[in-house]
């Protein structure tokens, strides 16, 4: 490079810096490498956890027999061999915070064994005790604000908290360090599931403030709204519990859930702080709204990790439209929960499940996709309003592929040695893990798809790189540290009827934040990685302005064709994409525009443990153009 050049590029770079992101004074550089992952490595989520939760079975109407009848089920059932350990108590268990001290009170006329003693002196140990001792964890359950979500959506349910408006504060709100010590220090609880709902519902306008049933707290989230939501303080909420939970369990044996419904853009901050983070609203029995649920999570592949999963809710198999007359359903929920890598929290009362019912759930060959220890959620190869197909990547080097039919017609599905990334002239094997039924294909083989089917395979095959893998084949090893983005709302999500509210009202908004994040081999807005008229199967889209951690496990060259992808608006940003490995600089490329050719990149990563991508733009956030890493790739 010539002297001239030198000082332009220095100068350029210089300019890059200070105009992408605008930071304010003081505030450290977003896309400054750290040589660290900074995702969530706390917790004892590095599977997704399996288990039973109250809530679906029972809503708040739950007791110490219902909670002991199915823990008795999972173990004398084999559910608990197949996986399933964590017995959660949902809403329904407290009955006031005791006065003057906050000590918390449990509803003993449901749990008995929680009797400990004068002064309304409870105490949850008994009961995980006995859990504990059949091999199984115990789950709890609480809100970060003052009241609880039963408190303030389902007030006519049962077992509401009681007394004045101080005893009836369950939340953790104030007690953050207090509730925690005793959950996991004195009552020896193993996970712990947050909602959010008493940072939403008890503005000053609302009925139950307005009546005087709970003091006011000014609303942090609006699910509607976005930009009405105070993101940077509800993130701030949540990091006190984190923070609280390794103060308290110095072993690490706890899970986090974070239960904020795909509000205050916790796709992005809450793989930080927790093990699993919910995407979305409620599940309910119904086909639909299982559909809304699953959309919520299924391109966020790059957001998800060991100790960090997507959540789209717990499992309804067994009610509704996935009860025993409906299994075709039943199976493509559990499969499809399977593939995303979701919690399989089984929300079904197990004293009236079937036979089938049973062998469903405890699918060895499905759950060994969830519960697979490489930790790939499954990427779409294929997407539709009608049919879909999902490929996940498996640590032996078999892949799994879902192909699913959302309607209720009758469907054809063709499933290519592309989808798989597989070379189209060597025989794939597949196995169908409903039926056993093994077979082969070379380049494509056609399937039918019954109404509501989801045909479920594990293959093998020749890979279409030898000698490595793609980088979105691994989304597990990718973690949009940051991803650029604005807090959008995503209009992709099928819009259900909410259960709880019909149809009062103009209909179902969108309002799961998360557009716009980093997809594999797409763009980030869900159009096709496109660089100057090219078009790649394989890559990385996201915006400029973002920075992805990258984890190596023994590679040696990194490679992929970069550029500005034509979906650009604004043809005038530049972006300049550069490698970083274990926090140093290894190479970067000039800058680049929409409609220029593409770049080619490369970096020597022996024996590098993480590797940084980072695009810079001369835009402000909010204005960075979508680029890609195409081709992206760890080999040799």
């Amino acid at each position: 490079m010539s002297r001239a050049k030198r000082v332009f590029w220095t100068g350029w770079a210089t300019a890059t810096l200070l105009a992408a992101p605008s930071l304010a004074w003081g505030q450290a550089d977003p896309l400054q490498p750290t040589g660290r992952w900074s995702a969530n490595q706390d917790g004892q989520a590095a599977l997704p956890p399996m288990g039973w939760n109250s809530w679906n079975a029972f809503y708040s109407d739950v007791d110490e027999e219902k909670v002991l009848a199915s823990a008795r089920l999972i173990v004398e059932k084999g559910l608990a061999q197949a996986g399933y350990r964590y017995i959660n108590i949902d809403d329904g268990w407290w009955v006031r915070r005791r006065q003057p001290d906050g000590r918390l009170v449990i509803r003993t006329d449901r749990f008995p064994s929680a009797k400990a003693g004068a002064n309304q002196q409870t105490s949850f140990r008994p009961l995980t005790d006995r859990l504990h001792a059949m091999g199984l964890k115990a789950g709890i359950y609480s809100d970060i604000g003052r009241n609880s979500c039963g408190q303030i959506y389902t007030p006519s349910f049962a077992n509401q908290p009681e007394g004045t408006i101080a005893e009836r504060e369950v939340g953790l709100y104030g007690h953050v360090d207090q509730d925690i010590a005793l959950y996991f220090g004195e009552w020896g609880f193993d996970y712990i599931k947050v909602d959010g709902c008493g940072i939403r519902g008890l503005g000053p306008d609302t009925d139950h403030v307005r009546k005087g049933n709970y003091r006011v707290l000014p609303p942090l989230i609006d699910m509607n709204a976005l930009d009405r939501t105070d993101i940077p303080a509800v993130r701030a909420l949540y990091g006190q519990v984190a923070t609280a939970l390794r103060r308290n369990n110095p072993d690490g044996d706890y899970i986090f859930s974070l239960c904020l419904w795909g509000s205050a853009d916790v796709r992005r901050w809450g793989k930080d702080l927790g093990g699993v983070s919910r995407t979305s609203d409620d599940i309910s029995a119904s086909w639909t709204r299982m559909l809304t649920n699953f959309d919520s999570s299924a391109t966020r592949a790059f957001y998800a990790h060991p100790h960090g999963w997507n959540d789209p809710d717990m499992l309804f198999v067994g009610a509704g439209d996935f009860d025993a007359n409906h299994m075709t359903e039943a199976r493509s929920h559990f499969a499809l929960w399977a593939m995303l890598n979701a919690p399989l929290l089984i929300g079904y009362d197990l004293r009236k499940a079937n036979a089938e019912q049973l062998a469903l759930l405890g699918n060895r060959a499905i759950i060994a996709l969830n519960q697979d220890p490489a930790g790939h959620q499954a990427i779409p190869a294929y997407l539709s309003d009608d049919v879909q197909i999902f490929v996940k990547t498996l640590a032996d080097g078999d892949k799994a592929v879902a192909l699913f039919n959302r309607t209720q017609a009758p469907v054809e599905a063709v499933l290519t040695a592309a989808h798989l990334k597989m070379r189209d002239d060597r025989p794939i094997s597949t196995t169908d893990l409903w039926s056993n039924e093994r077979g082969s294909f070379t380049g494509e083989r056609k399937m039918t798809l019954a109404p509501h089917q989801t045909i479920i395979l594990r293959v093998r095959g020749e890979r279409r790189l030898a000698n490595g893998s793609y980088l979105s084949e691994t989304p597990g090893d990718v973690n949009p540290a940051e991803d650029g983005t604005v807090p959008l709302a995503d209009p992709t999500i099928h819009h259900a009827p909410v259960p709880w509210q019909s149809t009062r009202g103009p209909g179902d908004h969108p309002q799961y934040s998360g557009w716009g994040g980093a997809q594999p081999d797409r763009a980030p807005f869900g159009q096709p990685l496109r660089v100057a008229g090219k078009m790649y199967d394989t890559g990385i889209g996201a915006l400029a302005n973002s920075r992805l951690e990258v984890r190596n496990h023994g590679r040696s060259r990194f490679a992929a064709t970069v550029g500005v992808d034509d979906s650009a608006l604004n043809g005038a940003r530049s972006v300049v994409f550069e490698v970083y490995g274990d926090g140093r600089l290894l190479t970067r490329s000039a800058p680049l525009r929409r409609g220029e050719a593409p770049a080619a990149i490369e970096a020597d990563v022996r024996g590098i443990k993480l590797i940084e991508l980072v695009a810079r733009s001369d835009s402000a956030i909010g204005e960075a153009p979508p680029i890609a890493w195409s081709d992206a790739r760890l080999f040799g």
